[in-house]
């Protein structure tokens, strides 16, 4: 009988974790189709970019998860010279709904 627990509670602790937390190489890896729209694009986002929107957008479903997603692209756009409004009206384009403002200035820890 304690061998039978003893492998139960090590199956238990080996086993993976259900709810994996996203990461910003993650959210990079999603966006990254959509960096040269974000930057000197116009019209509609293309469409593997909008994959990556949505991928991120079905990924991120944990408070700590949007929080991470918002965290690394608020420092990507900074740091890419985006254009405000693309990044802005992109989750909308790519008909998906993020729980935050695609912006440099967006305040991460309020989302929930």
């Amino acid at each position: 009988m304690k061998s039978l627990t003893l492998l139960l509670v090590l199956i238990f602790l080996l086993s993976p974790s259900s709810e994996a937390a996203i990461t910003c190489s993650d959210v990079i890896g999603n966006l990254r189709p959509c960096i040269s729209y974000l930057t000197s694009g116009s019209g509609k986002p293309p469409s593997p970019c909008c994959a990556g929107v949505s991928t991120l957008s079905t990924s991120a479903t944990t408070t700590a998860d949007k929080q991470t997603a918002c965290n690394c692209i608020k420092n990507a756009s900074k740091n890419l010279n985006v254009n405000t409004a693309l990044a802005q009206a992109l989750p909308s384009n790519c008909g998906v709904s993020l729980p935050f403002t695609v912006s440099p200035t967006v305040d991460c820890s309020k989302i929930t």
